[in-house]
């Protein structure tokens, strides 16, 4: 192992050559007084993807409390901590010294949410891991050396001691961010035994920036107040005790009129998944693990998926047992993203009839008169979201606006009015007593069978020309993967572009490890999360990279799903 004073001098005598020369820093290791770097990769030339760096403070140097050391959530969100504080360090002490990125260090990017992340991890004695990229220095294509010695001596070492080292830390920002994810877990964990599927404890700010900024409605936003009837208490490891709104399972409707935030709420529970940083407004909103976001997504592939609980006796005798196409209609999708959620474990259904398919929401009894149901394939979802919870305890918040037919099978019902939340579950009873809806139940008295699919291992194909594996991640919503040009953008739960990367490197992982042709997707997802759980982030390949982080199964599958490759 060399050490920082040899570095300096390998770059110094760099200096002014081709780009390609920084190539004798790489997979090397240098020990410093406080942490040892290693340079994983470096980049082709200075406009490429910065070179990825690693560096590795043993425990004295971290000096970390052992409380927060792996394997645990405080780790979790101690890491998170640490990411985030070397994120803002860097981009304060970053310089731009020539063409490119020279200059830059930089680590993955981190949304508004807590995850178990590649980009920084602590391990069961304490050890900080730190993975990031580094801009080497150049001009054109020649190597800046008397510029990168400091960057990498210098700059990079207050870098690290500002931000991993735990006595330059603010260490009650960090207890007071550890123990709030550990009551958010504990208020998540406490939901199934109140017979509840998400929480939102009062004083919460729903409002986000706007739609490209996930942070909290700076001015003007109403705090969450949950009504009386509604209101529960709940306990906390840190706070003692929590007092919001609870979500009963069954049906539950979300109503009120437009821009009064109905669909703001379903957000805030189709994020309750995760738990959230301190400031964020939703830090004591949760919500069940499996809770799922479905809604209608035309021209979606869909590969052997059984619809029949939705669509059956369709035109030309096509079946639906096992139904495939390359372009869904917005009924049909919809149907087979709710199939595919159940099959991949879902417990709670959001539902937002501004992204739903309409016919595949309802019909009233004037178009089942106009065409009666044996002319209709489609089994609305009104006649099914009750079998779905008696039969299969499986929940369903719905944001309605428009079809009061609901009101016949919904438990529980909740307005917003100018952002107010009101109980009107009596109200709402009393108007289906009152104006009968008089439509007739379509689509049997069960909900129907599920079937499972068996993924095909040739299907997921990584080869695109001369390439054996191509995989790139354009966004949250968008990855090559193959041949496969998956879109995502109805993939609402992925929160960031680091769980698609993770997402993607576990295709691979079960295409060579768990996918024989004879296990059913179920199988496939739970393999999946017992090598993660066993071996950790290693299961999926090493070097790691910086830029994976945690995701369920949920999203996995819905990734999988989507593969225009697919055969199930």
């Amino acid at each position: 192992m060399q050490t920082a004073h040899e570095l300096a001098a390998t770059l110094h005598a760099l200096d002014g050559k081709s780009y390609g020369a920084y190539r004798a820093i790489a997979h090397q290791c240098y020990h410093y007084p406080q942490f040892t770097l290693q340079v994983e990769r470096v980049q082709s030339d200075p406009f490429a993807a910065p070179s990825a760096v690693r560096v590795e403070l043993p425990p004295d140097s971290a000096a970390l409390p052992a409380s927060l050391h792996r394997p645990s959530l405080r780790a979790v969100a101690a890491a998170d901590f640490l990411t985030r504080a070397f994120s803002r360090v860097a981009r304060q002490l970053s310089v731009d010294l020539g063409s490119g990125n020279s200059g830059m260090i930089v680590i993955a990017p981190v949304s508004q949410v807590i995850l178990d992340r590649t980009a920084v991890q602590i391990d069961l004695d304490g050890t900080v891991i730190a993975r990031f990229t580094v801009g080497l220095p150049a001009q054109g294509r020649r190597i800046l050396g008397r510029q990168a010695a400091p960057l990498l001596t210098e700059v990079l070492p207050r870098i690290v001691t500002a931000s991993l080292c735990y006595p330059a830390l603010d260490a009650a920002a960090l207890r007071a961010q550890v123990e709030l994810v550990e009551d958010a877990e504990a208020l998540r964990q406490g939901l199934h035994e109140r017979g509840l599927v998400a929480f939102v404890a009062n004083g919460s700010i729903l409002p986000r920036q706007s739609g490209a900024d996930d942070r909290p409605l700076s001015t003007g936003a109403v705090p969450l107040r949950s009504p009386p009837s509604l209101e529960v208490t709940l306990p906390c490891p840190h706070r003692g005790t929590v007092t919001g709104l609870g979500i009963p399972q069954g049906v539950t409707l979300i109503v009120g009129g437009g821009y009064h935030g109905k669909s703001t709420l379903l957000r805030v529970l189709e994020q309750g998944i995760y738990n959230h940083i301190p400031g964020d407004g939703r830090e004591l909103a949760v919500s069940d693990r499996q809770a799922v976001k479905i809604c209608a997504e035309d021209g979606r592939s869909i590969a052997g998926v059984n619809i029949t609980p939705f669509i059956n006796h369709l035109p030309r005798r096509q079946s639906t047992a096992n139904f495939s196409t390359a372009n869904a209609s917005g009924s049909t999708s919809q149907a087979a993203n709710l199939c595919e959620a159940l099959e991949a474990g879902a417990r709670v259904l959001l539902l937002d009839e501004d992204t739903s398919a309409t016919n595949f929401m309802g019909r009233d009894r004037r178009m089942q008169a106009l065409i009666p149901p044996p002319q209709e394939p489609i089994s609305p979802f009104i006649d099914k979201v009750r079998q779905l919870y008696v039969e299969r305890s499986v929940s369903t918040v719905l944001v309605a606006g428009s079809n009061g037919d609901y009101f016949d099978v919904a438990d529980t019902a909740i307005a917003l009015n100018d952002y107010q939340l009101h109980d009107v579950t009596a109200a709402m009873r009393a108007i289906a007593q009152r104006y009968p809806s008089q439509r007739q139940p379509e689509g049997g008295t069960s909900f129907g069978e599920l079937s499972a699919r068996y993924p095909q291992p040739q299907s997921l194909e990584t080869r695109r020309g001369r390439r054996a594996v191509w995989v790139k991640v354009r966004s949250t919503d968008q990855l090559e993967f193959g041949e496969n040009r998956i879109d995502l953008s109805a993939v609402v739960q992925l929160v960031e572009s680091n769980q698609l990367r993770a997402i993607a490197a576990a295709l691979i992982y079960v295409r060579q490890h768990d996918l024989d042709g004879q296990q059913p997707l179920h199988t496939v997802l739970q393999c999946l999360q017992a090598d993660l759980q066993q071996f950790g982030w290693s299961a999926l390949g090493e070097p790691l990279p910086g830029d994976w982080a945690e995701f369920r199964s949920l999203e996995f599958a819905a990734v999988l799903n989507r593969l225009r490759s697919l055969q199930a």
